[in-house]
């Protein structure tokens, strides 16, 4: 017998929600692109839309294929992070400082260290750990709030990797940017494995695919393991899972720590692989951290639904910068984003509201 969906069942329920909100933001987009200049709306929202097909050229389309895949992957990471977190209970606000110091990590371990890419991409990622377990020792030994702890120590974090890489052994010496892998640290990028030459974009490699099969093992551990059902345990009702037997403290930095360690894997994933370098003069954290929040949302909070997710929002934002910069703002395709969180918001709490009313009248009929 083949499964049929149904409309009530929370996946379905998710999926509708996120198209919804999808096309919602795009039609507010729209709007906002007609008050502008109503004469070119029509074709800049289909610019956004299309992207890299906004080429003609085979190799052009191959290439910007490639780039917006490389920025997927340390987005699918984060949203990973704050996902995991939310699962278990937390709001890991934070991530965008776990990002950073994974940034820092695998920079100073390249550029520094000479180290092969490998231990750089585990530095990364355990330094995104240490970042996420301080939030998680905060909550747990001294009850402070994961958002409040997050956010400080993003600022923290932002300004220790700017001191931090701002040195001869890292750092231009004409810019605040810091050295090009591909010119001083070959040994620490990761390797392309061929794939850079499919999809003719020099920085493409397996990071895309590492941050799919991590989503999916996350959907395992969460969904299918003791270990995962513990955790979630732990998040809902700390007390009652310390009552059965569970330590709730150990769960709730272990929590945060794998939560961080996501993010930081992200930040290897993304920057070892030579695309961008980091600015030391940053007065703003990395954009992929709160975007992660963006994307965890719009996939239902699912590990799944946020590969998809992720890729739809740097697909929409890197097309946003094909627009007529002349008429309009590259910055209309983060409008969009941001339309469509808030869409999402609004459709899950009336789900919320749908479900609470079904649960009153399933208990007003048994009554009967």
């Amino acid at each position: 017998m083949k499964k049929k969906f149904k409309l009530d069942s929370p996946g379905m329920q998710t999926f509708l929600a996120s198209v919804v909100a999808i096309i919602a933001g795009l039609v507010v987009g729209f709007i906002v692109l007609l008050c502008i200049n109503p004469a070119g709306a029509p074709k800049a929202i289909l610019t956004i839309l299309k992207n890299y097909l906004n080429f003609t050229r085979p190799n052009l389309i191959l290439k910007n294929i490639g780039g917006t895949l490389v920025r997927t992957a340390p987005l699918i990471m984060t949203s990973l992070a704050v996902t995991f977190a939310y699962k278990v209970g937390m709001f890991n606000i934070g991530v965008a400082g776990q990002y950073t110091i994974g940034i820092g990590c695998c920079m100073w371990a390249a550029l520094a260290w000479d180290w092969p890419w490998y231990l750089c991409l585990l530095f990364a990622v355990v330094g995104g750990m240490v970042w996420g377990a301080i939030a998680g020792f905060l909550k747990s030994v001294f009850n402070v709030n994961e958002v409040i702890s997050g956010i400080m120590l993003n600022w923290i974090s932002l300004y220790i990797v700017n001191i931090w890489l701002n040195n001869d052994l890292t750092k231009e010496t004409v810019s605040p940017g810091t050295l090009q892998l591909h010119n001083y640290a070959k040994q620490g990028m990761i390797p392309t494995l061929g794939l850079d030459k499919v999809l003719n974009n020099e920085y493409f490699g397996p990071s895309i695919f590492v941050a799919i099969i991590v989503a999916i093992i996350i959907n395992i551990v969460l969904n299918k393991t003791v270990f995962g059902y513990e955790l979630k345990a732990t998040g809902g009702n700390k007390h009652a899972a310390k009552y059965s037997g569970m330590n709730d403290y150990r769960n709730i930095i272990l929590t945060l720590a794998i939560s961080g360690a996501l993010a930081g894997l992200g930040a290897g994933l993304y920057y070892l692989t030579g695309i961008e370098q980091w600015e030391t003069s940053a007065s703003s954290l990395p954009a992929m951290g709160f975007d992660g929040i963006v994307a965890a949302f719009l996939g239902g909070l699912n590990p799944i639904g946020v590969i998809f997710s992720s890729y739809f929002i740097k697909h929409i934002s890197i097309g946003g910068t094909m627009i007529d910069l002349n008429v309009y703002s590259s910055d209309i395709s983060g409008l969009i984003v941001a339309i469509i969180i808030y869409f999402s918001a609004f459709t899950m709490i009336v789900r919320m509201v749908l479900k609470r009313l079904k649960e009153r009248k399933a208990e007003r009929g048994e009554k009967q």
